[in-house]
């Protein structure tokens, strides 16, 4: 059976409603993989969805912050949810294809601006959450499983527009880059899109406060696709729709797409 799966970053799905609609239309994911949703699962547009195609919905959610939600045209059983790092945040949902595939959605705490946990507890919770997340993995190595969402972490050196300028910037610090490999590993996870463009710079964010952020081209690849390694060889296609960045009202992130063959 194969199927495309894409995550984003939507910055508030109610707000931008029009352009998930716009994607769902365009680029036709079977799956789509929304982070961020700023809504209670109550107040999602869902009748939306399902006029779009889109029945299959399972989804985690609370006013104002985080929020992750999966969308599916193919039948989704709802596979729960963790908690990482006890923070009572609407971070993660999983779901079960007819397959046997389970999809993990996740969004990781962004961070705040200083990379010191001591002086800011944002920057500390996104650390334990990746703790957590790493953790996870060793607790037992997922089969035939799919980890997407937005990370918040750009892992490797061509994942940035400067790696030595970012290196004391939140998401780029070796503590997290560090972090980040080792929750990989935890979990034998496989970086699909790294798989599938092994070099080069490749980005997924790009910032609100660049005046153009086309031609600045400062960016960042915070949002991932990961696979388990029983199913890592049948992913291919890999991609990142940059364009959707320079939509109208756009979110910051821009959707990261793979197709498997299973």
């Amino acid at each position: 059976m194969p199927f495309t799966i894409a995550t984003w970053n939507i910055n508030s799905v109610r707000l931008r409603e029009a352009l998930v609609v716009r994607l769902l239309a365009e680029e036709a994911p079977d799956i789509l993989c929304l982070q961020e949703c700023k809504s209670p699962v109550e107040s999602l547009p869902l009748a939306t969805f399902r006029a779009a195609g889109y029945g299959h919905v399972v989804a985690r959610g609370q006013k104002g912050y985080n929020g992750v939600a999966i969308l599916s045209r193919l039948p989704l059983e709802d596979a729960g949810s963790l908690d990482l790092a006890g923070l009572g945040h609407a971070r993660h949902v999983a779901a079960r294809l007819p397959n046997g595939v389970t999809v993990h959605n996740f969004y990781v705490p962004a961070g705040g601006d200083l990379p010191d946990p001591e002086a800011n507890v944002k920057f500390a919770q996104k650390l334990a959450y990746v703790a957590g997340l790493r953790d996870w993995g060793r607790a037992g190595r997922p089969r035939r499983s799919i980890l997407v969402g937005d990370l918040n972490i750009a892992p490797r050196e061509d994942d940035v527009w400067n790696h030595r300028q970012l290196l004391k910037i939140v998401s780029h610090t070796p503590v997290e880059t560090n972090l980040l490999g080792d929750a990989q590993e935890a979990g034998g996870w496989v970086d699909v899109t790294r798989q599938d463009i092994p070099s080069g710079r490749l980005y997924s964010w790009w910032s609100y406060r660049a005046p153009d952020w086309d031609a600045a081209d400062r960016g960042r690849r915070l949002d991932h696709i990961w696979a388990s390694p029983d199913i890592a060889g049948a992913a291919h296609g890999s991609r990142i729709l940059r364009a959707a960045r320079g939509w109208d009202q756009p979110s910051d992130h821009a959707p990261v797409f793979a197709t498997f063959d299973l």
